[in-house]
Parts: C-alpha cells; sequence; structure tokens
C-alpha cells in the first residue's frame, strides 16, 4: 500500500516545474549572447576560425554566425544581416519558439513541434541556395 501523502504517478508538475527547462535553456543562451556580446568575434584569435573555411576557403552556411551574434547583442541589426542573414532568421525562429514553449508550460499543456515534410525541405533547401550563393563570384555580398 503507498504512503498516503506519495504523489500520484499521474500527477501534473507544478508550474516552477514545467517553466525549469524553459528558463535554463534561456539561462544558457543569454550567457553566450553575452559572452559573444562582450569578446568581439570581429578581432582575430578569440574564437576558432571555420574548418571548412580554413582548409577549402569556402563559406559554410554558419560562417559569420558570432559576428551576426554580437551585432544583435549590440542592437545593430543591418550588421547582423549583413554578416549572416540566416542566422538573424534562427535567432527569431528561437525567440518565437521559445515564447510558444512557455505559454504551453504556464498552460499546462506539452508542446508537441511537427513541422510538415515540405516546410523542412524548404527551409534546407534555401540554406543550401544560400550557402551555394555566397560561394559564387556575384555572391560576394553575402560574405561575413
Amino acid at each position: 500500500m503507498p504512503p498516503v501523502n506519495a504523489p500520484s504517478p499521474h500527477a501534473v508538475p507544478g508550474r516552477a516545474a514545467r517553466l525549469a527547462a524553459p528558463a535554463g535553456l534561456l539561462a544558457a543562451v543569454t550567457a553566450a549572447f553575452v559572452y559573444v556580446a562582450a569578446v568581439d568575434p570581429n578581432e582575430p584569435g578569440h574564437y576558432p576560425v571555420c574548418p571548412l573555411l580554413h582548409l577549402t576557403g569556402l563559406y559554410c552556411p554558419g560562417c559569420g554566425g558570432l559576428r551576426s551574434a554580437h551585432a544583435v547583442a549590440h542592437g545593430d541589426l543591418v550588421a547582423a544581416l549583413q554578416a549572416n542573414a540566416p542566422a538573424v532568421l534562427g535567432y527569431a525562429a528561437f525567440a518565437v519558439l521559445w515564447t510558444v514553449w512557455v505559454v504551453h508550460a504556464v498552460r499546462g499543456r506539452p508542446l508537441r513541434l511537427a513541422p510538415p515534410p515540405a516546410v523542412l525541405w524548404t527551409a534546407g533547401t534555401l540554406l543550401l541556395a544560400f550557402t551555394v550563393l555566397r560561394n559564387t563570384p556575384f555572391g560576394g555580398w553575402l560574405h561575413p
């Protein structure tokens, strides 16, 4: 016989417990942005070099992402978009998804993300096109 005060195996966690994971993720992302804001990636020697760029001279889709984060942290959206526009879209998507997650957690509903395959294929295709274009002679304006 279970103890009288034992929690039910089907008990819904409290609001604080439901918000622990989103709060932890926000703390980690905030710490990363604070660090990138404080340590300028535009100065050589502070961060490792992109291995793909170093070995092949080709820009990967993430090249310029730290510079973009630095610019966002300093409120310079134009510089952020020039450094890596898909990264800025990623930051915005993170903010929206995190907010939706928090709203679901407050309401006690699980968050289930199941984007249609067409959305994932479209996003992947656009990122691939961005990567190819930024490595062509006429895509130089996309270099970080």
